[in-house]
Protein backbone atom coordinates (compact mmCIF):
# COMPACT_ATOMS: atom_id res chain seq x y z
CA UNK A 1 0.00 0.00 0.00
CA UNK A 2 1.15 3.10 -0.94
CA UNK A 3 2.20 5.68 1.90
CA UNK A 4 1.74 9.58 0.67
CA UNK A 5 3.92 12.14 0.36
CA UNK A 6 2.22 14.71 0.58
CA UNK A 7 -1.48 14.61 1.49
CA UNK A 8 -4.03 17.89 1.63
CA UNK A 9 -7.64 18.37 1.01
CA UNK A 10 -8.13 14.70 -1.19
CA UNK A 11 -5.15 15.83 -2.94
CA UNK A 12 -1.61 13.19 -3.17
CA UNK A 13 1.53 13.15 -4.13
CA UNK A 14 2.83 9.22 -4.15
CA UNK A 15 5.53 7.44 -6.52
CA UNK A 16 4.84 6.28 -9.84
CA UNK A 17 3.60 3.08 -10.78
CA UNK A 18 3.92 1.25 -14.24
CA UNK A 19 0.35 1.05 -14.15
CA UNK A 20 -0.15 4.80 -14.17
CA UNK A 21 2.07 4.99 -17.81
CA UNK A 22 -1.32 5.65 -19.77
CA UNK A 23 -2.60 7.98 -17.41
CA UNK A 24 0.37 10.14 -17.41
CA UNK A 25 0.94 9.85 -21.23
CA UNK A 26 -2.29 11.38 -22.09
CA UNK A 27 -1.98 14.09 -19.35
CA UNK A 28 1.86 14.87 -20.77
CA UNK A 29 0.24 14.60 -24.62
CA UNK A 30 -2.59 17.07 -24.07
CA UNK A 31 -0.79 19.55 -21.54
CA UNK A 32 2.27 19.80 -24.46
CA UNK A 33 0.00 19.86 -27.19
CA UNK A 34 -1.62 23.29 -25.12
CA UNK A 35 1.75 24.71 -23.59
CA UNK A 36 3.87 24.21 -26.95
CA UNK A 37 1.43 25.40 -29.85
CA UNK A 38 4.25 26.71 -31.46
CA UNK A 39 6.04 23.11 -32.39
CA UNK A 40 4.54 20.83 -34.71
CA UNK A 41 1.67 18.65 -33.01
CA UNK A 42 3.38 15.44 -34.67
CA UNK A 43 6.24 16.14 -32.55
CA UNK A 44 4.45 15.40 -29.42
CA UNK A 45 3.05 12.36 -31.52
CA UNK A 46 6.43 10.87 -32.01
CA UNK A 47 7.54 11.38 -28.87
CA UNK A 48 5.16 9.02 -27.00
CA UNK A 49 7.12 5.82 -27.54
CA UNK A 50 10.11 7.25 -26.22
CA UNK A 51 8.24 8.79 -23.19
CA UNK A 52 6.30 4.96 -22.68
CA UNK A 53 9.34 3.10 -22.75
CA UNK A 54 12.58 4.98 -21.96
CA UNK A 55 11.55 8.20 -20.06
CA UNK A 56 9.45 7.49 -17.34
CA UNK A 57 10.94 4.39 -16.66
CA UNK A 58 14.22 5.56 -16.09
CA UNK A 59 13.31 8.86 -14.08
CA UNK A 60 11.93 9.46 -10.63
CA UNK A 61 8.77 10.23 -10.97
CA UNK A 62 5.72 11.39 -8.51
CA UNK A 63 2.17 11.42 -9.17
CA UNK A 64 -0.22 14.00 -8.09
CA UNK A 65 -3.48 12.53 -8.01
CA UNK A 66 -6.80 13.98 -5.93
CA UNK A 67 -9.78 11.43 -5.08
CA UNK A 68 -8.30 8.69 -7.11
CA UNK A 69 -7.66 10.91 -10.42
CA UNK A 70 -4.25 11.87 -11.64
CA UNK A 71 -4.02 15.17 -12.13
CA UNK A 72 -0.42 15.85 -12.74
CA UNK A 73 3.19 14.52 -12.46
CA UNK A 74 7.06 15.40 -11.96
CA UNK A 75 10.29 13.61 -13.30
CA UNK A 76 13.49 14.35 -11.78
CA UNK A 77 16.94 12.58 -13.20
CA UNK A 78 19.54 13.20 -11.33
CA UNK A 79 19.97 16.88 -10.60
CA UNK A 80 17.48 17.70 -13.94
CA UNK A 81 13.79 18.42 -13.02
CA UNK A 82 13.26 16.23 -16.67
CA UNK A 83 8.90 17.10 -16.40
CA UNK A 84 6.51 18.74 -15.13
CA UNK A 85 2.62 18.58 -16.05
CA UNK A 86 -0.25 19.28 -14.99
CA UNK A 87 -3.57 18.40 -16.40
CA UNK A 88 -5.16 21.40 -18.51
CA UNK A 89 -8.34 21.19 -17.24
CA UNK A 90 -7.11 21.46 -13.65
CA UNK A 91 -4.40 24.05 -14.11
CA UNK A 92 -4.36 27.39 -12.45
CA UNK A 93 -5.24 25.49 -8.71
CA UNK A 94 -1.59 24.79 -7.27
CA UNK A 95 -1.23 22.01 -8.27
CA UNK A 96 2.01 22.55 -10.52
CA UNK A 97 3.11 24.49 -6.97
CA UNK A 98 2.94 21.80 -4.72
CA UNK A 99 4.54 18.97 -7.28
CA UNK A 100 7.69 21.61 -7.82
CA UNK A 101 7.41 22.30 -3.83
CA UNK A 102 8.10 18.02 -3.44
CA UNK A 103 10.81 17.96 -6.15
CA UNK A 104 12.51 20.40 -4.76
CA UNK A 105 12.39 18.61 -0.68
CA UNK A 106 13.86 16.04 -2.74
CA UNK A 107 16.95 18.35 -4.13
CA UNK A 108 19.45 20.75 -2.92
CA UNK A 109 19.82 21.36 -6.61
CA UNK A 110 17.42 21.07 -10.10
CA UNK A 111 18.26 22.04 -13.48
CA UNK A 112 15.97 21.82 -16.46
CA UNK A 113 15.05 22.82 -19.85
CA UNK A 114 12.20 25.42 -20.87
CA UNK A 115 10.94 26.62 -24.35
CA UNK A 116 11.35 30.40 -24.10
CA UNK A 117 8.29 30.69 -26.22
CA UNK A 118 6.70 28.95 -23.21
CA UNK A 119 6.04 32.04 -21.53
CA UNK A 120 3.51 30.77 -18.61
CA UNK A 121 6.21 27.96 -17.87
CA UNK A 122 9.33 30.47 -17.63
CA UNK A 123 6.91 32.45 -15.45
CA UNK A 124 5.88 29.95 -13.30
CA UNK A 125 9.64 28.63 -12.58
CA UNK A 126 10.56 32.23 -12.17
CA UNK A 127 7.91 32.89 -9.21
CA UNK A 128 9.74 29.16 -8.12
CA UNK A 129 12.44 30.62 -7.73
CA UNK A 130 14.59 29.51 -10.73
CA UNK A 131 17.12 31.83 -12.73
CA UNK A 132 18.31 31.60 -16.11
CA UNK A 133 21.63 30.43 -16.84
CA UNK A 134 21.50 29.90 -20.36
CA UNK A 135 19.68 29.74 -23.83
CA UNK A 136 20.45 27.39 -26.87
CA UNK A 137 18.42 25.97 -29.50
CA UNK A 138 16.65 23.02 -29.14
CA UNK A 139 18.44 20.27 -31.78
CA UNK A 140 14.85 18.69 -32.65
CA UNK A 141 12.48 21.69 -32.40
CA UNK A 142 14.83 24.10 -33.69
CA UNK A 143 13.17 26.36 -30.79
CA UNK A 144 15.21 28.51 -28.18
CA UNK A 145 15.24 26.71 -25.37
CA UNK A 146 16.23 28.44 -21.71
CA UNK A 147 18.08 26.23 -19.40
CA UNK A 148 17.40 27.36 -15.86
CA UNK A 149 18.33 26.02 -12.44
CA UNK A 150 17.18 26.65 -8.51
CA UNK A 151 19.51 25.78 -5.99
CA UNK A 152 18.32 25.58 -2.18
CA UNK A 153 20.28 28.35 -0.03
Amino acid sequence: MDVPLLEQDFIMIRPYHPTDSDALLDLWLRASLQAHDFVPETFWYEQLPAMRELYLPQAETLVLEEQGQVLGFASLHEQRLAALFVSPDAQGRGLGSQLLDETKRRRNRLELGVYRANTRAVAFYRAGGFVTLDETRDPHTGQPELTMCWSRQ
